[in-house]
């Protein structure tokens, strides 16, 4: 038997979704928290994902394809945190006010843009983020953000099973370590979405 991954997932778990009709691009926790060295979650590579996201938005809003954003933040009690907070108890940093807990100043929203306020990794979980693009027809959900190996992949398995088509471009996603990014990018593309280099997504939305 084959130890090749490629092999091993060949037939079984290499299917595709596809790009649907209506686009959306959310924009997941691309926060100062990741970009500013000194930060404990200071990513470079996150710092490299933030550049290559800044076409991408520009184009979507061009074509006039809907953009949302998610940050987190707490109350000051951190009850709205349970167990997450407890077990990475360096996200109590992440409050109303705190310059770390905002969206990086490349890419700022837009008058029309919307932002999601979350507490765990999922952008769905316990959010609007479903009603609000299925209520405006959202079939395709182009993932951006980080991490890959926490926000990114919660949100790509809940927006597969809210019914979503995830695309993942590669180059708008980013970790701490290499690792668990390719790893992560690996399962999406396996079993939630597909991943795929940011020049196809952009083409697709071209189209619009």
């Amino acid at each position: 038997m084959s130890n090749s991954l490629s092999d091993n997932y060949k037939g079984v778990f290499d299917g595709r979704v596809g790009f649907g009709k209506r686009p959306a691009v959310l924009v997941v926790d691309f926060i100062n928290a990741y970009t500013t060295e000194g930060s404990p979650l200071f990513a470079p590579d996150v710092v490299t994902a933030v550049v290559e996201t800044v076409s991408l938005l520009e184009l979507a809003r061009l074509k006039k394809i809907p953009v949302l954003y998610t940050k987190v933040l707490y109350n000051k009690n951190f009850l709205d945190g349970g167990i997450f907070i407890q077990k990475v108890p360096v996200l109590k940093t992440m409050l109303e006010g705190e310059p770390l807990a905002e969206i990086v100043p490349e890419l700022p929203p837009a008058e029309l843009d919307t932002i999601i306020v979350k507490q765990y990794a999922s952008a769905f979980f316990g959010t609007p983020l479903a009603a609000t693009l299925t209520s405006i027809g959202v079939d395709t959900l182009i993932l951006t953000g980080c991490s890959t190996s926490g926000c990114i992949r919660a949100s790509a398995v809940d927006g597969m099973q809210y019914g979503f088509r995830v695309i993942v471009p590669r180059e708008c996603v980013a970790d701490r370590h290499a690792g668990p990014h390719e790893a992560n990018l690996f399962d999406i593309n396996s079993k939630y979405g597909d991943v795929m280099g940011k020049s196809e997504v952009m083409e697709y939305l071209n189209k619009f």
